[in-house]
């Protein structure tokens, strides 16, 4: 999997799938590159998990502008309850230090957007920003049960097709002008989702490049590994009493067959857990990464070098060619 269900015993962080990440894309708009898509979805396998975002969580993509691993832009996206089967989601924008603290603050990008329950797409538009949140065909496409076949000690037996065809997501997206991202076209984008506890945010789940918590990490480290920032990925000593980043490396070797030399360099690269992207380049992942990148052959290619070279499910038909691209509900 991408990110879904990456607590414990394949859960959502928090027993919450309204604020379980499942995959996080950042593309040039097609046909304007001037601007830049970016998009988070939760809530796997929706609607039979949660039919709603949570009112008193705060989603958030973060930007890294300076390759410091700390969030110098914040777009932050937070929720009404759900009434009368309506919700509506506003965004406000963060910079600066202000980016990089654990905050539902910023100034207001857009206010009382409507979210989508069914198949019309609902945007609304800001100037040069648009917005959409609701659920949407899961774009993510990955033999599910293939993997879990390696996951009991099997071996992958990738036959089955794509797990995700007919599943659901809750979708935010968000049209940028490249301008608002920085004049360094370089940056760093993950997203995050937090709930609120007594007055008190804390940080539940988090995600940048795909398939980075779900397969590296055991136990009770996928929630560690949720709770942290990417600048402290490569430093947190984890429950083996190791770093992350020394038990990325211990993987590689166990699962590539890579020396150490190759597996340090292949685990900092994976570590910070962000996605890379230039927003001058219209390139697919590990450039940003579109919805029709397949991500977990690439992964799969290089985790395994070269021994598995990819599963046997591929990129949906059901994507708009318009904002926000993801296909209809099922």
């Amino acid at each position: 999997m991408a990110d879904h269900l990456d607590a414990p015993g394949l859960m959502s962080p928090g027993m919450d799938a309204r604020i379980d990440i499942t995959d996080v894309y950042a593309f040039q708009k097609p046909g304007d590159p001037s601007k830049s898509i970016l998009i988070m979805n939760v809530n796997p396998l929706a609607t039979t998990f949660a039919d709603e975002f949570n009112h008193s969580a705060l989603y958030q993509l973060s930007v890294d502008t300076d390759a410091d691993a700390v969030a110098d832009l914040a777009f932050r996206f937070t929720f009404t309850p759900k009434v009368v089967g309506m919700q509506k989601g506003d965004v406000r924008v963060a910079t600066g230090s202000d980016a990089a603290r654990l905050s539902a603050s910023g100034d207001t990008l857009i206010s009382g957007a409507p979210v989508s329950f069914g198949s019309d797409a609902n945007i609304t538009s800001a100037g040069d920003f648009r917005f959409f949140a609701g659920v949407r065909s899961d774009p993510f496409f990955f033999d599910l049960v293939g993997f879990l076949s390696f996951v009991n000690g099997e071996g992958f037996d990738f036959t089955h097709g794509d797990f995700f065809a007919d599943k659901d997501v809750f979708g935010i997206a968000l049209e940028v002008p490249n301008s608002a991202l920085g004049s360094n076209p370089n940056i760093g984008v993950w997203a995050s989702c937090s709930t609120r506890t007594n007055g008190k945010l804390t940080q539940i789940d988090r995600m940048g490049r795909p398939a980075i918590n779900t397969v590296f990490n055991h136990g009770t480290d996928k929630n560690l590994f949720n709770s942290i920032t990417p600048n402290l990925d490569r430093t947190t000593v984890n429950a083996e009493g190791v770093t992350f980043l020394e038990s990325f490396i211990e993987t590689l070797m166990a699962l590539g067959g890579y020396n150490l030399t190759d597996a340090t360099t292949i685990a900092k690269i994976l570590l910070p857990d962000i996605l890379t992207y230039d927003y001058a380049s219209s390139a697919g992942f590990l450039n940003g990464r579109n919805l029709t990148d397949d991500v977990i052959d690439i992964e799969l290619n290089l985790v395994t070098k070269g021994a598995v070279t990819g599963d046997d499910a591929h990129a949906h038909t059901d994507l708009l060619s318009v904002f926000p691209y993801m296909g209809n509900p099922h």
